[in-house]
């Protein structure tokens, strides 16, 4: 069959159950296709659905229900954001705590990921309320980094089928750096925060890293590998990720900003970063399991 639907439960506290595996077959009936048989990918966590036709969106209470084309569905490639998606910080707003400016940065965080502003304009001006911080002040907001659950794991099984993996972040590089390494990603890129030798100046080192370069990111990844961008899977969760979540083979909206989650129709609100293994139709005991930093 041509398509699946694929049904994802939040891995700490499972509640996929065969009564809601048959609502969604009926669910796919009343829309006209026509349904194989379901496939268990993990008990009570993952579901394959097999279907023919043309069934739109499918919305479950408190199940992911995303679906994705039968062909293709493994990606060499893997581009991921890392704030507010493989890890739960977003680092700058842990910086602005030290200079008591958590709430004002923010506020100007929450709208540029909703695409409300300009992403570059907002990462100057938050950056410039940041001169003056002690380096060592980045080394405190490093020890706060919290690993999005299942990170470790995708990007450890993603890599022993043979796929790149790469975090690219609109963030900085003094922590995409150590997340590289803890999560195993293959390669990093960020935004560079300049400074004296001892203080922040309040300014980033050009170009800045946003949507564009994101979008550009894929693509230079994608063909270095002789892939095109259908062959990659992107995650994240804000506006400046949207191109290349489009892009993408399989561009995943993950627990992501309303306005980024309504433009997106891979959507993960429930499940976990191993949510992007199950959309790709791996089964858990074929997971390389990694505990999260």
């Amino acid at each position: 069959m041509k398509n699946v639907l694929v049904l994802i439960s939040g891995a700490a506290h499972p509640a996929l159950n065969d009564g809601a595996i048959r609502a969604a077959v009926d669910v796919l009936r009343a829309k006209g296709a026509t349904v194989g048989t379901p496939d268990w990918l993990a008990p009570e966590i993952a579901c394959d659905i097999p279907f023919d036709g043309d069934a739109g969106s499918v919305a479950m209470t408190g199940i992911d229900a995303v679906v994705v084309p039968a062909e293709g569905r493994r990606k060499k490639l893997l581009v991921a954001d890392m704030e507010s998606t493989m890890i739960a910080n977003e680092m700058l707003d842990e910086l602005a705590e030290f200079l008591g400016l958590r709430e004002r940065i923010a506020a100007i965080t929450a709208r540029a990921m909703n695409g409300e502003i300009d992403f570059a304009g907002a990462l100057t001006e938050r950056v410039a309320l940041l001169k003056g911080l002690p380096l060592q002040r980045l080394d405190e907001a490093a020890r706060r980094i919290r690993y999005t659950p299942g990170g470790a794991t995708l990007v450890a099984t993603m890599k022993s089928h043979g796929a790149h993996c790469a975090l690219v972040s609109g963030g900085f590089t003094r922590f995409t750096a150590l997340v590289q390494v803890a999560l195993g990603f293959d390669s990093q890129a960020a935004n560079t925060l300049q400074d004296d030798g001892a203080t922040l100046l309040g300014t980033v080192a050009p170009p800045i890293l946003g949507k564009e370069a994101k979008l550009a990111a894929l693509e230079r990844l994608a063909a270095d590998s002789g892939l095109a961008a259908h062959d990659a899977a992107t995650v994240g969760d804000g506006a400046n990720d949207l191109p290349m979540l489009h892009a993408a083979g399989l561009g995943v909206a993950f627990r992501a900003k309303p306005a980024v989650a309504a433009q997106v129709s891979a959507r993960i609100d429930h499940g976990d970063l191993t949510a992007l293994l199950y959309l790709q139709g791996y089964r858990q005991a074929e997971f390389v399991q990694r505990s999260d930093p």
